[in-house]
């Protein structure tokens, strides 16, 4: 008959529960599903104010600007006529990238603020919302 080896220290056999007080139950889970619920709920409705705040870019002493909303969506592109030069394009094309990717960094920051206000208690990583 073959020789039984005592398993390792700390090891457990698969199915097996380790020893030891069991955790109680979630205790007062249903308040926190509560608040959970209402910070869902406050989310929703700044999401929905961030769709209808907007900032506005202007580059170029005002040659070219840019309207974004708090969700990042571009919703005007206003170019004065003096600006477009058909001999310089690619400093039109420059102007608008810049407007452009100021009003998308200004957005981002409104929504930070305003998302950033509901979850400063939660102890989630930055940037998440």
């Amino acid at each position: 008959m073959p020789k039984r080896r005592k398993a390792p220290k700390g090891y457990r056999s698969p199915g097996s529960r380790p020893k030891g007080p069991r955790m109680p139950g979630p205790a007062g889970g249903g308040d926190m599903m509560a608040q959970l619920q209402a910070l869902q709920e406050e989310m929703a409705r700044q999401q929905a104010a961030l769709a209808e705040e907007t900032v506005e870019v202007s580059v170029g002493g005002g040659m070219v600007k840019v309207v974004a909303t708090g969700q990042q969506d571009i919703v005007s592109i206003s170019i004065q006529p003096e600006v477009v030069d058909p001999d310089d394009v690619e400093m039109l094309e420059d102007l608008v990238l810049s407007a452009v990717n100021e009003a998308l960094e200004q957005s981002r920051k409104l929504a930070e603020e305003r998302m950033g206000s509901l979850t400063a208690g939660l102890g989630l990583p930055p940037g998440l919302f």
